[in-house]
C-alpha cells in the first residue's frame, strides 16, 4: 500500500509540474500512421474462409482464455506496461475486440520503479459458473503483490482491487470443479534441498476457498515433479491449467523454457490432486524439431490454454514467435490459435507438431471480419490515429504508470507533457507506446515542438527495454534546433548503458515536422520531412539487433513511442 501511495503522489507531482510548463515545451502529435508490410502476407493471401495466425500480432504473450455462454474472453501478459493485462472478447475465436485492460488503476498495479520485463506475468482468466464470477489470477514482480487475484461479474465493467494470495512461485491458474470445490495450480521451486538440476521446477496445487478468496493452509501438494520424465531433466514445467472431461482431470503445462525447446505437455488423473500420468504422445504442441532455416519460421510455441469452441470443438491459444531474416525476435511473443483434436484420451493440437502455417480455416459458419467493425486487424494492415476521439485507443500504452499523467487532447492533436525522467531510467516516462507488429513496417508521426534548451527533447523512440533503444528527436543547441538519432545499449551485459549519438542535423521547426521510422527486417532507418524536399534520412541504416530479445533479453517485444523528456542526456557536448 505504501508503494501505491508514493506512486500516486509522484503522479500528482508530475501533473502539477506540467501546468507550470509552457505549451511550447510540450510537443503536440497531430497524427500517426503505422503500416505493416511483411512478405508472408503478400505470399499467402486469404481465401474467403480463412484467417491469419497469429491472431494477436506484436507483444501479446502468455494467452489464457475462458468462456461464458457464447462469449470468449482472453488475456495476455503485460509486464511493466500500463494499463496492465489487456483483455479481448470474441464470439467465434476468429474476430476479436479489445475491451480494455484488467489492471487499469494504480491501486491494482504498481510498477513505477521496475524493469520492463518485470511486473505482471502470465495471467490466467477463469469463469466460475457456480457464482457467476470471472477471476483473473497472476503474478506481479513489483509492488509487493506476488500472486493475487482480481474478479468481476462483468469484464466490461471493471475489476476489483487485488486480493493477495499467500504462496510463492509463478503462473497460477484457478480450476472450479463441478462439485463446488476450487483449486489453484502453479509453478514453484522443488522442496528445499531437493533441486536436482538447473531449471528443475514443480507444479503445485492448493485447495481454494471461494467464499473467502484464500488458499486453504496446509492443502498444498506437488502434483508434477520436473516434468513429463524427470530422468531427462526437463526444464521449467510451468503455466499449468486443469480441465475436466469425461469425469477425468487433465493437467496441461508448458515445458522446456520459453525459447527454442518450448512445448506443451498433458497429464491425466482421476483426481485434481493426482497422481497425474503423462500422455504417451507428449509433447502435444511444439516447433522445436525443425530445421532452423525454414520459410516463414514460427518457433517457441507453448504456454497454451484450451477452450471449447462455438462448433463444439476444442481450440488452444498459445504463444510463439516470428523471427526476422537474421533469426532475431523484435516483434516479441505473439498469440496464436489452433484447433485441438480431443477425440481420443488426450488432446493434440492439430498441425501443432509440424511447421506452423500462416493461415487457418475459419470454423464452419464463421466469417472473417478482422480489421472491420472494430475487430482487431491482422496480416498486413494500417493503423491511423489523429487523437480526435474522446477515449484513447486501447492499443496505446505507457510504461510504469498511467498514460493520463502526461497526455492531453488539444485541438491540434495530442500534447505530451515531458517528464524529467528519460527513456533509460526505470521510472515512468512521458512516452505513449504502440507495439511493433510486423518485421517490416513504417511508423510516421507529425509533431509540432519547440524545445527551450538542450535538456528538452521530443520525438520517436524504438524500445526493447530501458537498456536497449533508439531515440529520434528534436532538441536545442545554442539558438539552433537539431534532430538527433541516439543509440542506447547496455555494455557487456553489465549495468552501464552506453549512449551514442549516431547522427544529427539542423532542422527547421517553423512548421510541424514529420518523423518516420521504417524497418525492413533487421534494418531500421529514421527520417524526417519538413515539407520542403520530402523525407530525409538521418544516420543511414542501423541494426535492429538491440531491439531484439536475442540481444536485449527479457520477455517483451519492441515498442514504438511518442516521447518527450526534459531530462535529455544527448547534450550539447555530445552533438557533433
Amino acid at each position: 500500500m505504501a508503494c501505491t501511495i508514493i506512486f500516486n503522489i509522484i503522479g500528482f507531482e508530475v501533473k502539477s509540474q506540467s501546468k507550470r510548463k509552457t505549451s511550447g515545451n510540450a510537443p503536440i502529435f497531430s497524427n500517426v500512421l503505422y503500416q505493416g508490410n511483411d512478405q508472408v502476407y503478400k505470399d499467402h493471401p486469404l481465401a474467403e474462409n480463412e484467417f491469419y495466425n497469429p491472431i494477436l500480432q506484436g507483444c501479446y504473450p502468455d494467452p489464457a482464455i475462458t468462456r461464458k455462454g457464447d462469449d470468449y474472453y482472453m488475456v495476455c501478459s503485460s509486464f511493466a506496461m500500463f494499463p496492465g493485462v489487456p483483455i479481448f472478447h470474441s464470439r467465434d475465436l476468429v474476430n476479436w475486440k479489445q475491451i480494455g485492460h484488467v489492471l487499469d488503476r494504480t491501486s491494482q498495479l504498481d510498477v513505477h520503479d521496475t524493469g520492463i520485463s518485470a511486473g505482471v506475468y502470465a495471467p490466467s482468466i477463469t469463469y466460475n459458473a457456480g457464482n457467476d464470477t470471472f477471476y483473473m489470477i497472476t503474478t506481479a514482480f513489483a509492488g509487493g503483490l506476488g500472486n493475487f487475484i482480481v474478479k468481476t461479474k462483468d469484464p466490461l465493467n471493471g475489476w476489483s482491487d487485488p486480493i493477495k494470495l499467500g504462496f510463492d512461485g509463478i503462473d497460477p491458474s484457478l480450476f472450479f470443479d463441478d462439485n463446488g470445490k476450487a483449486y489453484v495450480v502453479h509453478n514453484d521451486a522443488p522442496d528445499a534441498g531437493k533441486e536436482i538440476y538447473k531449471g528443475h521446477r514443480v507444479i503445485k496445487i492448493w485447495e481454494y476457498d471461494v467464499a473467502s478468496d484464500k488458499i486453504i493452509a496446509g492443502s498444498d501438494k506437488i502434483i508434477v515433479d520436473g516434468g513429463v520424465d524427470i530422468s531427462k531433466k526437463p526444464i521449467w514445467i510451468e503455466a499449468p491449467h486443469i480441465y475436466k472431461k469425461g469425469g477425468r482431470y487433465y493437467l496441461m503445462c508448458a515445458e522446456g523454457g520459453t525459447g527454442g525447446w518450448h512445448s506443451e505437455v498433458i497429464f491425466v488423473s482421476d483426481s485434481p490432486k493426482g497422481p497425474f500420468k503423462p500422455a504417451p504422445n507428449n509433447p502435444i504442441l511444439t516447433q522445436r524439431y525443425f530445421a532452423n532455416e525454414r520459410t516463414n519460421k514460427v518457433a517457441w510455441a507453448g504456454h497454451a490454454d484450451l477452450v471449447l469452441g462455438p462448433d463444439n470443438k476444442y481450440y488452444g491459444v498459445f504463444l510463439a514467435i516470428r523471427p526476422n531474416e537474421k533469426d532475431r525476435v523484435n516483434i516479441g511473443r505473439e498469440t496464436f490459435i489452433l484447433p485441438v483434436d480431443w477425440s481420443g484420451e488426450f488432446p493434440v493440437f492439430e498441425n501443432g507438431l509440424v511447421p506452423l502455417a500462416p493461415k487457418l480455416k475459419t470454423p464452419a459458419g464463421i466469417k472473417n471480419r478482422t480489421g472491420q467493425d472494430g475487430f482487431i486487424p491482422n496480416g498486413n494492415f494500417s493503423f491511423a490515429e489523429d487523437f480526435s476521439s474522446e477515449k484513447i485507443d486501447y492499443r496505446w500504452i505507457a510504461l510504469r504508470g498511467p498514460r493520463e499523467a502526461f497526455i492531453e487532447r488539444t485541438k491540434g492533436g495530442l500534447r505530451i507533457t515531458p517528464f524529467e525522467s528519460n527513456i533509460k531510467q526505470m521510472k515512468p516516462t512521458a512516452t505513449l507506446f504502440y507495439r511493433q507488429q510486423h518485421n517490416s513496417f513504417s511508423f510516421t508521426t507529425t509533431m509540432q515542438y519547440k524545445p527551450n534548451s538542450e535538456k528538452d527533447l521530443a520525438g520517436l523512440v524504438c524500445l526493447q527495454s530501458e537498456h536497449f533503444n533508439y531515440v529520434f528527436g528534436i532538441t536545442k543547441k545554442d539558438d539552433e534546433y537539431f534532430l538527433i538519432l541516439q543509440k542506447n545499449s547496455r555494455k557487456n551485459n553489465g549495468t552501464e548503458v552506453v549512449s551514442t549519438v549516431v547522427a544529427n542535423c539542423k532542422v527547421d521547426i517553423s512548421n510541424p515536422v514529420q518523423l518516420k521510422v521504417e524497418s525492413k527486417g533487421d534494418e531500421y532507418s529514421f527520417s524526417y520531412n519538413t515539407g520542403a524536399n520530402g523525407f530525409v534520412n538521418v544516420g543511414g541504416v542501423v541494426s535492429g539487433d538491440i531491439l531484439s530479445t536475442n540481444v536485449a533479453g527479457g520477455f517483451t517485444g519492441s515498442l514504438i513511442g511518442l516521447y518527450a523528456t526534459s531530462g535529455n542526456d544527448a547534450t550539447v557536448s555530445n552533438l557533433q
